[in-house]
């Protein structure tokens, strides 16, 4: 019997709740023998706050964020705080123990062997949702889509608009290598960078780190 990963989630979104935490993807791999339950969670919003706020102020003072915590690029102004996840290693340590002792008492996962993971979702976090698409407005992203468009499935670019159940592309904003791209890019009208893609067209997609 297969795990119900609806239930999981929203399970796990219980137990991160009450440490001021959010659930931000689940994926149920392999099987067998070598099943693995991945969890990736953040800071809720509240907490994302706070941290961006701490590393305002230390920027001001001229502080550098211990062990790369907070991205250079948010602390430049370059990279919205949105993208601060705030997980710390004993974040993962008590959560992975209070949700895998939940698992077991509910009998969440069938089968006796299975591994949990839990991780921060990282700067190249995949976006599922709608309101991730909101969230990281003006973040770079690469996707993949079901169906063609304009003769592509293989899309990059900045995520410029979300909209009538569509989001918008600004390609220009990959930069272009080697002197035949740019001028290619040179010569593209400012209209044909832009591309609009489908929110349920959209296979999967995540976010390009910029740092």
């Amino acid at each position: 019997m297969a795990a119900d990963l609806e239930k999981v989630r929203s399970t796990a979104q219980r137990v991160a709740g009450s440490y001021g935490l959010d659930v931000v993807d689940v994926e149920f791999v392999g099987g067998g023998k070598h099943r693995v339950l991945r969890v990736s969670i953040e800071k809720d919003a509240a907490g994302r706050a706070q941290l961006a706020a701490e590393a305002k102020a230390a920027a001001e003072r001229g502080e550098t964020p211990e062990d790369g915590a907070v991205p250079a690029a948010v602390l430049r102004g370059e990279l919205s705080p949105e993208h601060l996840s705030g997980i710390t290693h004993e974040d993962c340590e008590r959560f992975s123990h209070d949700f895998g002792t939940v698992i077991d008492v509910e009998d969440l996962v069938p089968g006796a062997e299975y591994l949990l993971e839990v991780s921060s979702p990282g700067l190249d976090r995949r976006l599922s949702r709608k309101s991730e698409y909101e969230r990281f407005q003006g973040s770079l992203v690469k996707l993949q889509t079901f169906q063609p468009v304009a003769g592509n499935r293989y899309w990059q670019g900045r995520l410029t608009a979300v909209h009538e159940g569509k989001i918008t592309l600004d390609r220009s904003a990959i930069q272009a290598k080697g002197k035949a791209k740019k001028a290619a890019a040179r010569a593209e009208r400012a209209e044909e960078a832009l591309v609009e893609i489908e929110l349920a067209n959209i296979e999967k997609a995540q976010l390009i780190p910029e740092l």
